[in-house]
């Protein structure tokens, strides 16, 4: 199984000291920063774009940048994260009709393609063929559009279900995951978790990023000498 990545959500720092907030994070062990683009479309919420990307990329040198892209038109796009800086770029399959178009593009423009599922999408419609071309899939724990949510249980076995297809695909959580949730996730499977606020608002981040990632571990190692 691949292994454990941190990636804390920045939707849940402080956006007027953005780069500062990402520097603390890898300070504090994230391996990774999950930036989420929301264009008022595809989700009714607006957060950032390619040039708000591309000040960070600039302001934290080799910063990996997973940009969660919760946008109506994901091709649309690709070009614009790319410049910018963007490491891995993840659309939600219910926003296009050609998803393996999409993951080529991400991948001629040299960044990891990611391809997410909202709560009410069955893991079934990720079919073989875009599993297999993409670099990492994402199972949503909450509603996509806005932070904070609580954490819905229901998606678990998704996760279960797509660590059984894909034993060496990376996995991704996100939303409504910290401390109280990581366990059900970790067991399920997943091996890259997106925490938000459980991380920023912490009085100590790097504890909590250290006790995700050792959840993980602990639930690859069981599942290892199963």
């Amino acid at each position: 199984m691949p292994r454990a990545i941190i990636s804390p959500s920045v939707l849940a720092s402080d956006f007027g000291q953005l780069t500062a907030e990402c520097e603390r994070m890898i300070k504090g062990g994230a391996e990774w920063l999950h930036m989420d683009v929301m264009d008022g479309h595809f989700v009714p919420n607006i957060t950032m774009g390619a040039p708000i990307l591309a000040c960070v990329s600039k302001g934290v040198p080799g910063i990996f940048m997973d940009c969660h892209m919760m946008v109506a038109q994901p091709d649309k796009w690709v070009d614009d994260i790319a410049d910018a800086g963007g490491s891995l770029y993840c659309f939600h399959l219910e926003a296009t009709s050609d998803p393996l178009a999409v993951i080529d593009h991400i991948h001629e423009r040299k960044m990891k393609a990611g391809v997410a599922i909202s709560p009410d999408t069955p893991s079934t419609a990720i079919t073989d063929d875009i599993a297999h071309a993409a670099d990492m899939l994402l199972v949503m724990t909450v509603y996509p559009g806005r932070g904070g949510q609580k954490f819905l249980e229901r998606c678990v076995p998704k996760v279960a279900e797509l660590r059984a297809r894909f034993p060496d695909k990376d996995i991704e959580v996100d939303g409504g995951v910290g401390p109280k949730t990581i366990d059900v996730c970790a067991d399920a499977g997943s091996n890259v978790i997106v925490a938000g606020t459980a991380i920023f608002n912490a009085p100590e981040p790097e504890k909590v990023i250290s006790l995700l990632k050792a959840t993980v571990d602990t639930a690859q190692a069981k599942a290892a000498a199963k």
